[in-house]
């Protein structure tokens, strides 16, 4: 995971894990990417024995750094934010050699570095065309402009970053248009436009969580402060909680399964007016709201789950 220093720990759908896997006796180790390393075909992290609590001016202890062969653990969850870059590639790269053939022991990989790899957040709903808002992905400034003739509103969104960064609104009639859509395309970029969906500024963008493919109940609808049309708690949303409604647990029974199926176990679409416009697969947050305004255990559920499917596969 990222620092766990840097945390709020209010918020943070990562502590929540820990604190479940904490309360069903698993033993906690922490690592930093840039910690893991591949020498002689052997993954390996400096991975410091964690303790966490649920206290938000002292919610974590960690052991000093042990150089370890990360083959000897049972479960390996990969909970770092984007940007997707590089390095993440990387990243997942080393995760996956946990599986080379011949290993006697497997770790459970959460979610699978190679999907992780597959599914770029944004990029993969194309995968489902049926569930989203027109959609176009270019590094053609003048297709995207056609494409805003075509809907009169766009949300631009680069590919690689997170929480409503760099993320525009887009009129036709905005005299800053073409610089926009140049700054987002220079350097051949590619740049995702959607039609800006209205709904969005009475209902939110909603966060719905799904558990090896199996939907939360609620959602965490996400509604953009007066001034902003973004909802990202990061940038000034309010959050309110939502029961979801007959067309969301229409798009989880059609997304749920093929998602499970491509071991993303844990995973948060973002749906406005019952379209989605992401597929979260990094680090899915909003599991500490969500406990909160329905008194719900998420995190525990997810590991009832994990457990049940038998992670310690020695």
């Amino acid at each position: 995971m990222d620092p766990i220093a840097g945390i709020k720990p209010r918020k943070d759908s990562t502590l929540a894990l820990l604190l479940a896997a904490q309360r069903r006796g698993w033993e906690l180790h922490y690592a930093l990417p840039g910690s893991l390393r591949a020498e002689a075909g052997v993954v390996c992290g400096e991975l410091c024995g964690l303790r966490v609590a649920d206290d938000a001016a002292h919610w974590f202890d960690l052991e000093a750094p042990v150089d370890t062969p990360l083959k000897q653990l049972d479960l390996v969850l990969l909970r770092k934010d984007p940007p997707f870059d590089s390095e993440y590639l990387y990243l997942t790269h080393l995760l996956e050699r946990l599986e080379a053939p011949g290993a006697e022991h497997t770790p459970r990989l959460v979610n699978h570095p190679r999907a992780v790899r597959d599914f770029n957040e944004k990029l993969s709903i194309l995968r489902f065309p049926d569930c989203i808002p027109p959609t176009l992905v270019s590094s053609d400034a003048h297709r995207i402009e056609t494409f805003l003739e075509q809907h009169k509103r766009l949300v631009l969104k680069p590919l690689d970053a997170m929480g409503g960064h760099s993320v525009f609104l887009l009129r036709l009639d905005d005299p800053n248009k073409k610089v926009i859509i140049e700054t987002m395309t220079g350097g051949g970029r590619y740049t995702m436009a959607q039609k800006f969906l209205p709904a969005v500024l009475r209902e939110g963008d909603r966060r719905i969580l799904l558990l090896e493919g199996q939907a939360v109940p609620y959602a965490l609808a996400r509604i953009p402060a007066a001034d902003d049309f973004r909802g990202n708690l990061a940038v000034g949303g309010r959050s309110e909680g939502v029961a979801l409604d007959s067309r969301e647990r229409r798009l989880c029974e059609r997304l749920g399964p093929i998602l499970h199926e491509q071991k993303l176990d844990f995973v948060g679409l973002d749906v406005i007016d019952g379209q989605v416009t992401e597929i979260n697969v990094t680090s899915p947050t909003c599991v500490r709201e969500l406990d909160t305004f329905y008194e719900l255990d998420i995190a525990g559920r997810f590991f009832e789950l994990l457990e049940a499917g038998a992670v310690g596969r020695r």
